[in-house]
């Protein structure tokens, strides 16, 4: 710490009294805001140098799994998910830990089967979870009824969620108003909910209607703790955050101030000295929550710098109010579109998105609903034409109309469900009971299909929910394949270096001068360069024979000018790449994605609209179909490989 903060410092526990009813803060830091702000890619050697002294702050809680964190580790870091819960536990005595569990969608993106829903769940509590924060997308509370007996059982803390979303700019409206959500407590506080979190992903929640409805759920629903959850991501959080706080609410989330604010929460550090002496007061200590930024600014945050969103001016999108697209979504759609060479597509997207959402029944746009909702807007916006929606639905869609994932909030669009359930596998009329009452048990299965590379349940669980990226962990976590580079993690030294290199090319050094070093010909030409946002003039003379210049054609603004003739015949000019092989009756990637699995195999006869392959998109899976009648003459990918768009999957001839 410096000798500034420290002096600063020095009396700032005199004359502070510990609060009548200090407010509790749970640390979003080491789950929530890395998935926020750098992609989920925190690792957890990057969370042992802060973990004990976090430890020591006070939090009633810290939120340090679940999420996506599960996803990410095995997928792009090569991590064991649940070697960190029990890595952080030998550094995290006393605070409870807590993670985001998605009810029956646990950790993934559908809903699971019961058999492998209450493994999840005593698995997690046994390596490590204290503190089971449940939400449902649709705020359908069928889907806690299996994973909260597993909760009660293991004897652990069940907060249950509502999903805050809105149809009005404000509170209020037919569909998302008062009376909607204190029906949501009270149902929960009648499912045994130990607390009930107020979950605001998207940072809808003004400061006002947060006063409003906490008063009222307090008043409606005594005796169970509230809990706030709010995102920073339109601006409102921190002012959500303290009208919540003089409303009563029990407990809220926020996070150390180098993972806060942007599409994160608010940070904890301006809230303690803003509740400071008060009887509300955190009784944190600042001092030892400046030294673990230091060491969070010094030694972790360089790492990750790289994945950090593109600088802007403004930390806030206010837009958000808008569109009430969550900031994680928001992101993946744009690098979607920016991979398919099309975001000048972004504000269609925009326009199209809430057509979509009412469509299919006002959803909240939470995980996986904000990803179904977001694929399936894009599809349309590049694939409809001549006056078709939905000429392209995913197997989310599909199995979102069918009742898989819960009851929405509002009937989806008729015509839309009987066209996404036109030959759908399990039926074509959509199903009202539970949603895991009609999915067949999983583990058995699973651990026919897996085999030894399974060691325990930890393992066969990563691959029941995830099957295809859960194989390839399981082949690098046991040296069966070796692993690549892209999942190595970065070292400070490297962050060093690439930090040396960058500043010697803004400084023009990185070629050292050549002797006899030539004069500038006629031929030289200026570029702008840009370099991390800093712009630079740079002379480039070529060197050989000139370049034949093309001239431009012939505008209604008269003839252009002839190009001049080159000083001497010019060198044959490189061919352009050749167009993918396959003609007709190649099955092509509509967009960059993963292959998942094929339907067919060489030399079967398909039809033209069968389904040939499955292609992974933003999570979501894309039913690439038959281009016309044939046979099957080639397979050109395998399951788990990434493909970019364009790419030929099959042949049919």
């Amino acid at each position: 710490m410096s000798d500034q903060v420290k002096q600063t410092a020095m009396n700032y526990d005199i004359d502070r009294p510990a609060a009548e009813n200090p407010i509790k803060i749970q640390d979003l830091s080491l789950r929530d805001g890395h998935q926020s702000l750098f992609a989920t890619r925190g690792r957890t050697e990057d969370m042992i140098p802060v973990a004990e002294k976090m430890d020591e702050v006070g939090f009633w809680a810290m939120e340090v799994w679940g999420g996506a964190t599960f996803d990410t580790m095995h997928r792009f870091l090569n991590e064991d998910p649940w070697e960190r819960l029990r890595t952080l536990k030998r550094y995290i005595k006393k605070t409870p830990f807590s993670m985001l569990l998605r009810a029956q969608n646990l950790v993934g993106y559908r809903n699971y089967a019961d058999d492998l829903a209450e493994a999840f769940v005593d698995r997690a509590a046994e390596n490590g979870m204290d503190i089971f924060r449940t939400f449902d997308a649709l705020n359908d509370y069928r889907n806690f009824e299996t994973v909260v007996k597993g909760i009660k059982k293991a004897g652990k803390h069940f907060q249950g969620c509502i999903c805050y979303t809105l149809t009005e700019p404000r509170l209020g409206g037919t569909v998302y108003n008062h009376d909607y959500y204190i029906n949501k407590a009270k149902a929960l506080k009648d499912m045994g909910a130990d607390s009930i979190c107020l979950k605001d992903m998207a940072g809808l929640m003004a400061p006002y209607d947060a006063y409003d409805l906490i008063t009222t759920i307090k008043k409606e629903v005594p005796g169970v703790p509230i809990h706030l959850h709010s995102h920073f991501t339109s601006g409102m959080s921190s002012m959500t955050t303290l009208k919540a706080i003089e409303a009563g609410c029990d407990i809220v989330d926020t996070c150390m101030s180098p993972y806060a604010f942007r599409t994160s929460h608010a940070a904890v550090e301006p809230l303690v000295m803003s509740l400071l002496g008060t009887n509300r007061d955190t009784g944190f200590d600042i001092k030892k929550l400046a030294e673990i930024n230091e060491i969070l600014e010094r030694e972790v945050m360089p790492k990750y710098k790289h994945l950090l969103n593109e600088p802007k001016m403004s930390i806030i999108d206010i837009n958000v109010l808008l569109h009430q697209t969550p900031g994680g979504m928001l992101s993946n759609l744009v690098n979607q579109l920016r991979e398919m060479d099309a975001l000048d597509r972004l504000d269609d997207v925009f326009k199209e998105l809430p057509r979509v959402r009412k469509d299919l029944g006002s959803v909240p746009l939470v995980t996986p609903t904000s990803q179904i909702v977001g694929v399936q807007t894009v599809n349309n916006v590049l694939n409809d034409k001549d006056g078709e929606r939905y000429t392209m639905i995913t197997g989310q869609v599909k199995d979102l109309c069918y009742g898989l994932y819960g009851k929405t909030a509002t009937p989806i669009d008729p015509e839309l469900q009987k066209k996404a359930l036109a030959g759908y596998a399990r039926g074509e009329t959509p199903i009202t009971v539970r949603p895991a009452e009609v999915l067949e048990p999983e583990l058995e299965k699973a651990k026919a299909e897996i085999g030894d590379l399974a060691k325990d349940m930890d393992d066969l669980i990563i691959y029941a929910q995830f099957p295809v990226t859960g194989k390839k962990y399981l082949q690098w976590k046991y040296g069966i394949v070796p692993p690549p580079d892209s999942v190595r993690a970065i070292t400070m030294e490297e962050v060093k270096k690439a930090d040396e290199l960058l500043k010697k090319a803004k400084a023009g050094e990185l070629i050292e001068p050549k002797e006899g070093t030539p004069e500038k010909s006629a031929n030289v030409r200026t570029f702008n360069v840009f370099i991390d946002g800093e712009y630079f003039d740079v002379d480039v003379d070529p060197t050989g024979d000139a370049p034949i210049m093309a001239a431009p054609a012939a505008s209604a603004a008269g003839p252009a000018r002839p190009a001049a003739a080159p000083a001497a015949a010019a060198k044959s000019a490189p061919a352009a790449p050749a167009p993918a092989a396959g003609g007709a009756g190649a099955v092509c990637a509509p967009m960059p994605g993963m292959v998942i699995s094929y339907s067919v195999k060489v030399g079967d006869a398909v039809k033209k609209g069968d389904t040939v392959v499955i292609l992974e998109a933003m999570k979501m899976e894309n039913a690439l179909k038959a281009t016309c009648d044939g046979t099957v003459k080639s397979i050109d990918s395998e399951s788990g490989e990434s493909v970019p768009k364009g790419a030929v999957l099959a042949v049919i001839e």
